[in-house]
């Protein structure tokens, strides 16, 4: 089976592009986050969704390492969607505060707050607790944000 089709092959290859060795001084982070997304996507096509949180979650540390956090931000909502399919609440908690996180790095406090509104409501039924606390700390990002809710 090619590469190209191979989620395995591209997350071991992905994997070998950001280790370094004698020859390898620096880490390959662009070609290492492409194969970890086409992973991904491919993992998703066969229904194997764990495999699919861990490419995602390599695909969101390729794109922080590249000074990318607001793709590395969309790996991370896409995880928690993830999560939440898969009853993992506590991650689902975990990765909508990192990606919310990842869009404040962006000076972007509306999509941050729309994050952990996005997990407050995933965490409604199974954890109403920590739903209230996402919800809270999205109303405080808003307020507190440079950016508010008028765009720029």
């Amino acid at each position: 089976m090619s590469l190209a089709r191979n989620p395995d092959k591209m997350i071991l290859k992905g994997d070998k592009l950001t280790k370094l060795t004698l020859t390898r001084w620096s880490a390959d982070w662009s070609s290492a986050t492409v194969l970890y997304e086409a992973a991904a996507i491919e993992y998703r096509n066969k229904r194997d969704n764990e495999k699919a949180l861990m490419a995602l979650e390599k695909a969101s540390k390729g794109h922080e390492m590249q000074s990318s956090p607001w793709d590395a931000a969309k790996h991370m909502e896409t995880c928690g969607n993830i999560s939440k399919e898969l009853g993992k609440w506590g991650h689902v908690l975990d990765y909508y505060r990192r990606a919310s996180e990842l869009y404040n790095e962006c000076g972007r406090s509306q999509p941050a707050s729309d994050s952990l509104a996005k997990g407050a409501r995933a965490l409604e039924d199974s954890s109403p607790e920590d739903a209230i606390q996402l919800y809270t700390d999205a109303c405080v990002m808003l307020e507190e944000g440079g950016e508010g809710a008028n765009g720029l």
